[in-house]
């Protein structure tokens, strides 16, 4: 059984000390019974917000109660009225914003090489958002002011801890410029600073969390950075579980939470989601996200094997809104009724794409997804396979095949999983600089690099094996490939190169020259089982959402893998997810058709549910016997046939979110 809740809300509270009467309508009675009508069974709560400011009766550090809360227990109150309902309340605390501490010890704060303090927001002030050295006096700080809030909360009441805001920062002031030479590092060499960095972020997570856990052992812990990838993978140790920060329309976009959470279920702990109620970010008061919008992000949850967290933010009065709780308590009712086919869920896939983010430069703390995973990403739903994101440490033979997404740059380590994995039998499917060679001795693909490709944009020509279904004519690459020759592997497409790159006075009307008509290098090679496209096809997709693409890489998946797990005659934007519930003995189908539009300068949104009728289904199921197919929110069987090792099935409507399960 899951032990994290499904039905949660972030609730911030961060409160300037410019308004007054701070906590004035809260009334504790009222707070448990909105939460409990809106089906909420877990509430994060603030001891501490990023003004600086306590919300607790706080013994040691009294004079930074928020100067103008006027019930000094608020905290206190809110814990007592969610117990009472069977409601957890985590806590909040920041650690490296705090509004107080950027005023009041400005040598506590984190610098750059230039001496700068370290804005990583780009927000004009005023604002509470340069950094915190965790190397300086703060850290005592930090740690005292934890300890007083658990001892004044009480240790049995403390549901969990969730610590905000802790970053890998290239600072390079005194502290941390003392405890670099003290371990014989080179302070003006840019990545020995960041590897630096992320040790001693690292060694702050399990001092606090070995702190927690001799205070309050029972207390779940996490800390939040914004995203959950490889950059941070030694610490998740520290963690209780994983708490995955999405809010599309905040910045995230909805390409980052599939990519983040098929990568976090493999990390082998619990996970939720977070969205927020907001239409935009955090902060954004009095407004709503569409239903339909937190719907697909909620449910989409679900699908991923995540409980569900709302982000949203208390009013300065004290009191919730009633439309923000009436929209959360839409979504959680329906959550609470599809939880039973949710617990303990474990994805079925059938592909493994390694990471980028794992490869990144060693010197780099970019936490950014790359845009080469957000194509592969978008391909792979679009096209109804079932993955997981995976790295290097993991299990490649769970997978049939395993996709290298341009720029998954080798290493003796991973060439020598590669070369197990093929001859093992499983397939690859490589494009443009993953794990070739730059100095062309041989690759797995079975080519040789030669060079960069000449043009910045050339052509590809479909053929009967490779873009089988689009017109036998010239097709553009909107970003620049390599050339590389045969070593042993079959030419599976060519590349056309165009009559000249535009460079210098050659050019030919608005953009790129036209195919010249003759064959260039290889564009799409096969060798003992290791398919290769020489174009950075993924980010392609993610750049252009060319469909040419999209086939290509449809054509060389059927080569590699002919048993498809699931099929369906519906829209690409039909997302299906399977899982399997072992305790249950069944499948669990989730059916998502949400369509994001751009329909404000600034954000993505979800207005409006199309549903989709009589909807086919064709699924792998080998030789397990099946004995019902149904549709669980509407208490349905469907009539499912039998194919040999696929059964096939018909799903009458899916309006924004059904779940099928195979028993």
């Amino acid at each position: 059984m899951s032990t994290i809740s499904y039905r949660q809300v972030h609730l911030d509270f961060h409160t300037s000390e410019f308004i007054p009467s701070v906590g004035e309508a809260f009334s504790k009675e009222e707070f448990g019974e909105t939460l409990e009508r809106a089906n909420v069974n877990s509430i994060t709560c603030f001891g501490r917000c990023h003004h600086g400011w306590l919300y607790y009766p706080s013994k040691r550090f009294p004079e930074l109660i928020h100067p103008h809360l006027q019930n000094k227990n608020l905290l206190l109150e809110q814990i007592e009225t969610c117990h009472k309902r069977g409601i957890r309340v985590p806590i909040y605390t920041t650690a490296q914003w705090d509004g107080r501490i950027m005023r009041e010890h400005p040598e506590w704060l984190a610098l750059d090489e230039n001496g700068e303090y370290i804005d990583t927001q780009n927000v004009p002030a005023p604002h509470f958002y340069h950094t915190i050295c965790l190397n300086s006096g703060y850290r005592q700080f930090f740690k005292d002011q934890l300890v007083d809030m658990i001892e004044v909360v009480g240790p049995s009441n403390v549901d969990g801890i969730f610590i905000d805001i802790l970053f890998q920062v290239d600072c390079k002031c005194p502290n941390c410029v003392a405890k670099m030479m003290e371990l014989d590092i080179d302070t003006e060499d840019k990545g020995s600073r960041i590897r630096y960095a992320s040790q001693m972020l690292e060694g702050f997570k399990e001092e606090v969390t070995n702190l927690i856990k001799e205070l309050a052992p029972a207390a779940t812990v996490f800390y939040n950075s914004s995203h959950i990838g490889p950059a941070y993978k030694k610490s998740f140790k520290d963690y209780s579980h994983l708490e995955l920060e999405s809010l599309p329309s905040g910045g995230w976009g909805y390409d980052h939470f599939p990519a983040t959470s098929r990568y976090a279920r493999m990390l082998g702990k619990e996970m939720i989601g977070m969205t927020g109620k907001f239409h935009t970010y955090w902060g954004d008061f009095h407004s709503l996200k569409n239903k339909a919008a937190l719907e697909l992000e909620c449910f989409n949850m679900l699908a991923m094997g995540a409980g569900c967290s709302i982000g949203d933010q208390l009013h300065p009065s004290g009191k919730l809104s009633k439309g923000a709780y009436d929209l959360i308590g839409d979504i959680y009712r329906s959550v609470k009724e599809k939880e039973p086919y949710c617990f303990d869920a474990k994805a079925r896939t059938e592909i493994g794409v390694l990471n980028p983010e794992e490869f990144y430069p060693e010197d780099s703390y970019d936490l950014s997804i790359s845009p080469s995973l957000i194509g592969t990403v978008r391909m792979l739903q679009e096209l109804c396979y079932q993955f997981d994101i995976i790295d290097t440490e993991m299990d490649f033979s769970k997978y049939k095949v395993l996709i290298l997404p341009d720029c998954i740059y080798g290493n003796e380590k991973l060439e020598k999983l590669l070369v197990d994995y093929l001859e093992k039998g499983g397939k690859v499917l490589g494009s443009y600089e993953s794990c070739l060679k730059k100095d062309g001795s041989p690759s797995i693909y079975g080519v040789k690099f030669q060079k960069e490709s000449g043009f910045y944009r050339e052509y590809v020509m479909p053929n009967e094996k490779m873009g089988v279904h689009l017109p036998k004519e010239e097709f553009v690459m909107y970003l620049r490939g390599l050339d590389v020759e045969r070593d042993g592997a079959e030419v599976l497409m060519d590349k056309i190169e165009p009559y000249f790159d535009r460079s210098g006075d050659k050019f030919c009307s608005h953009q790129h020259a036209p195919s010249s008509g003759k064959v260039g290098a290889p564009e799409a090679t096969l060798y003992r089982g290791a398919l290769y496209f020489s174009h950075p096809i993924f980010r392609c997709y993610r750049k252009n959402a060319a469909a040419w693409c999209k086939a290509m890489v449809k054509d060389a998946l059927e080569l590699l893998l002919p048993d498809k797990m699931i099929a369906h005659d519906g829209p690409s934007t039909l997302q299906v997810t399977m899982n399997h519930q072992a305790k249950e003995d069944r499948d669990v189908l989730h059916l998502l058709h949400y369509i994001t539009e751009k329909r404000s300068e600034d954000i993505y949104t979800i207005e409006d549910v199309i549903p989709l009728m009589q909807t086919k289904f064709r699924i792998y199921v080998g030789d397990r016997m099946i004995k019902t197919v149904t549709n669980v929110i509407r208490g349905e069987e469907l009539v499912c046939t039998r194919d040999g090792e696929y059964i096939e099935f018909t799903v009458p409507v899916i309006n924004g979110h059904e779940m099928i399960t195979i028993q």
